[in-house]
């Protein structure tokens, strides 16, 4: 729960937890998760993920490659179909309503592909008219969005020819266009230049200061502690630690030094067995 402590149980879970694992935090629910599990193969990538994400908040989902989270957003935003599980948005369920609910969340999925052969404002002038907005707040929305992430320049410019800088934003901007009440980003500053990055920084602040939702996946440990006000940790398909950057950092001097402990990285060799390496010898 928001405002309890983050120590956790072998299993990731906090002590004292209801069933399942899962306390309900104090103030509105953004995303609600019970049970959410997926394998590919014999691989197991989510391992039954109970999870409250609070409403008007910037969170962080953190974790190391390979530990589950873009399966698990996946899954919460309706791309990939769970095992098993239960995912609500904003008190809508995910699988049962999707159309509901896909009106009311953007995404930036990791990787993102966009109509590469439209420019910048034709790719959000025909993505705004899917979403049912008119032609005039369409265009209205387009030209705010362009000036703001600094796409102005390029808006007559084919995506195809865009920078990964450009295609961040420009994809940043299409998942903005319909203002949702919950937007997930998938590493949105991946391979993006400083100019770049402080942009999209600026323009999400300004989103959750206006009471949206923002949840965000990484594994910079340094970005989240600069952008977000609450965390879950996730590793090997399971939460380790969920609450306020303060409550997840607890008594270590930063979020980095938490996130090894809970992931159990100073337990690992570094490098033992790397003995021939360096010193110049061949």
């Amino acid at each position: 729960m928001a405002g309890e402590t983050t120590e956790t149980n072998d299993e990731g879970i906090h002590p004292g937890d209801g069933a399942g694992g899962m306390e309900t935090p104090v103030g509105p629910v953004a995303v609600r998760v019970r049970g959410l599990w997926k394998s590919f193969g014999d691989q197991v990538a989510v391992s039954g993920i109970d999870l409250d994400l609070p409403a008007g908040r910037f969170i962080g989902l953190v974790g190391p490659n390979g530990a589950g989270k873009t399966t698990t957003l996946s899954m919460i935003t309706g791309l990939l179909r769970p095992d098993s599980g239960r995912v609500e948005i904003v008190g809508r369920d995910v699988w049962q309503n999707p159309v509901d609910v896909k009106s009311r969340i953007g995404v930036l999925p990791e990787g993102l592909r966009l109509f590469e052969r439209l420019s910048g404002r034709e790719l959000l002038t025909y993505l705004g008219r899917l979403r049912g907005l008119q032609g005039a707040e369409v265009e209205q929305r387009t030209g705010q969005l362009l000036d703001v992430l600094d796409l102005s320049a390029a808006q007559h410019k084919l995506v195809v020819d865009y920078s990964t800088g450009m295609r961040k934003k420009i994809g940043l901007a299409a998942a903005l266009l319909h203002n949702p009440e919950v937007l997930f980003l998938d590493e949105p500053f991946e391979g993006v230049d400083p100019v770049s990055a402080q942009t999209i920084r600026g323009v999400l602040e300004r989103y959750t200061a206006s009471g949206a939702t923002v949840v965000f996946s990484s594994h910079v440990m340094e970005l989240v502690e600069s952008l977000c006000d609450w965390v879950a940790v996730i590793a090997a398909g399971r939460i380790r630690a969920r609450g306020t950057l303060a409550e997840v950092r607890g008594e270590a001097d930063s979020l980095q030094s938490a996130f090894l402990q809970l992931v159990g990285a100073h337990d690992r060799p570094a490098g033992a067995q790397l003995d021939w390496l360096g010193g110049g010898a061949r």
